[in-house]
């Protein structure tokens, strides 16, 4: 299961049991009061911002939301490939929408 930002749910230590996922409880993941939140900023952002499904749509992806919530636990440059990554895996998922559209 993928968020919006491109996260793989399932492979979450909290996925299930603590968070059923981000389409599921609204981006309202029990992290976002670390970042002086209520809601996931990125899915705040995608999904009710600008009403699409996920971040691949989106022409400033990766944006700054992406490079400013980095997990602590990850260094400066784990952050900058798993940035890379899901924004490489999202555009991919949008052309897979697109040419699935015609």
């Amino acid at each position: 299961m993928m968020s919006p930002c491109g996260a793989d749910c399932s492979i979450c230590d909290y996925y299930p049991k603590e968070c059923a996922g981000c389409f599921e409880i609204k981006g309202k993941i029990f992290w976002a009061e670390f970042v002086g939140a209520d809601i996931c900023p990125i899915y705040d952002c995608v999904v009710n911002d600008k009403a699409l499904k996920h971040c691949g749509t989106c022409a400033e992806l990766p944006c700054r939301r992406y490079l400013d919530n980095r997990d602590p636990a990850y260094t400066e440059e784990e952050h900058m490939t798993e940035t890379n990554r899901r924004a490489l895996l999202l555009k991919e998922l949008a052309e897979k929408e697109k040419a699935a559209d015609k």
